[in-house]
């Protein structure tokens, strides 16, 4: 143990030369709280209107355009890189330490802040990482000076540790939930508005961007219901806005479905209550996992290709992926890569079926296989959540209070719900880009757990302001 344990005391030295927001002295009010959650998130859309310095005209290629939305990056800005690499820095360090590969408790504060440390310093090596496979992939063009390049790299560098800091400022106390979090819903949020009421254009069928205005603009010139509602070229139309609304309004009927457990205090008999066992029960998990890995296969056979292949003459590299340009970005169109990557609108999936049925069978079963792995990673499973009720002095009613009897009937449920909630997450995924839903089905699922766990938060906050009394039951 004590060998595995050094991998994040490696990081210890590395702690003082690290930026790091304190934890707060005293106790922070509500709306204190609020005000602070208001400027992280005020300083996140001014990064994502600042442009980067020294790129001026960028190459044709944008590696990451299909999942900005997932990691709120914005293009051409210091937000080019957005979460991404502090997302997948996290993402590693969770599955290490939650695997038992390393050794952390997070119950000692030593190891929190080595571990915490650590985050940090992967979050730094997955930006330094990015910007240089940009450059490689001639993201920021093909001509840029070796001065302007180390200029990008500080840019990105240091935008990328506001964004940490920013995160930290609401982790420690100072504002409400998670940056990260909040970042998510801010790009989401954005471009659905964007999407809806941009009073951009006229694009190509002489309509502004924005689906509700070009829907307002269609009611004057007599088209067909059809034409009405849809519009060619991937723009946003009606079709887009009706998906968005009725996404929205499945999963929320969807995350209410649950099984609920009866159990009761073992010694205080008039305490009972329902452990939930949610059709969702590992929540947005798999899709950040899913997200996350797509995004990583699209990034790196993008830059393999640009690099190596451009001639799509090498088999092996051809089965990764071959892009071509299509106007601000390359778009794959053969390879592993053209199947991670959604058919957004309707023309695109009756153009190539096959794609959309794989990749719809590739979103469900990467899903579900996230899903199936986390519950034991993240100690979700039947033995552990019986193990949790035993020490919490809880049972089943109807069962005597051991952890063998508990843990066969959480048995009949917990497996169950995981495959099912990983399917229904990636079918609700696959099918809500199809029909173009803005912000994308994952961008979407991603939000609505978010804004679920904010409003919990939100919720218990005012009930600890306001019953100082009940701030040890929610653990204030």
């Amino acid at each position: 143990m004590a060998d595995l344990v050094r991998f994040i005391e490696i990081f210890q030295p590395l702690a003082r030369f690290i930026p790091a927001v304190s934890s707060p002295e005293r106790k922070v009010s509500f709306n204190e709280k609020l005000f602070w959650t208001a400027i992280v998130l005020i300083g996140y859309l001014v990064m994502t209107e600042i442009p980067l310095y020294g790129v001026g005209g960028q190459g044709a290629e944008d590696p990451f355009s299909q999942m900005r939305v997932i990691f709120a990056s914005q293009r051409g800005t210091l937000m080019e890189l957005g979460i991404g690499p502090i997302v997948t820095a996290g993402l590693i360090l969770q599955v290490l330490a939650g695997s038992q590969m390393i050794k952390v408790d997070f119950t000692n504060p030593e190891d929190r802040s080595m571990f915490t440390t650590a985050s940090k310093v992967m979050s730094i090596i997955m930006y330094l990482f990015q910007v240089s496979a940009y450059m490689m992939a001639g993201a920021f063009g093909t001509t840029i000076t070796t001065r302007t390049a180390f200029v990008i790299v500080l840019q990105l560098l240091s935008a990328g540790i506001v964004l940490m800091l920013l995160d930290e400022l609401l982790q420690k106390g100072w504002g409400l939930g998670s940056g990260i979090s909040l970042f998510i819903v801010a790009g989401v949020a954005s471009t659905i508005v964007w999407e809806s009421l941009a009073p951009m254009g006229p694009m190509s069928d002489k309509k502004f961007l924005g689906a509700i205005i070009a829907f307002a603009q269609s009611l004057g010139s007599s088209p067909t219901i059809w034409n009405m509602f849809h519009r060619p070229e991937g723009l946003p139309d009606m079709i887009g806005v009706l998906t968005t609304i009725i996404v929205f309004a499945v999963i929320i009927y969807i995350d209410g479905l649950r099984v609920e457990v009866p159990v009761s205090h073992a010694k205080f008999k008039g305490f009972r209550g329902k452990f939930p066992i949610k059709l969702l029960y590992v929540s947005n998990i798999p899709v950040i996992f899913t997200a996350a890995l797509f995004g990583n296969i699209y990034f790196i056979s993008q830059l393999i290709w640009s690099r190596y292949n451009q001639s799509g003459t090498d088999f092996w590299l051809n089965l990764l992926g071959v892009f071509q340009a299509s106007g601000q970005r390359y778009e794959p169109i053969r390879g592993l890569a053209y199947y991670v990557v959604s058919p957004r609108n309707l023309e695109n999936v009756m153009q190539d079926p096959i794609r959309a049925l794989v990749y719809a069978g590739l979103m469900m079963t990467i899903c579900v296989f996230f899903s199936t792995t986390w519950i034991e990673v993240g100690g979700m499973d039947a033995r552990t959540i019986a193990q949790q009720l035993v020490d919490s002095g809880m049972q089943i009613e109807g069962f005597r209070r051991s952890l063998a009897p508990i843990q066969q009937v959480l048995s009949r449920y917990i497996p169950t719900v995981t495959i099912l909630g990983g399917l229904v997450v990636g079918a609700i995924a696959s099918f809500a880009d199809f029909l173009g839903a803005f912000g994308s089905g994952m961008g979407i699922l991603l939000s609505i757990g978010i804004i679920e766990q904010y409003s919990q938060i939100l919720a218990q906050e005012r009930i600890s302001e306001l019953y100082p009394a009940a701030r040890a039951l929610l653990g204030k």
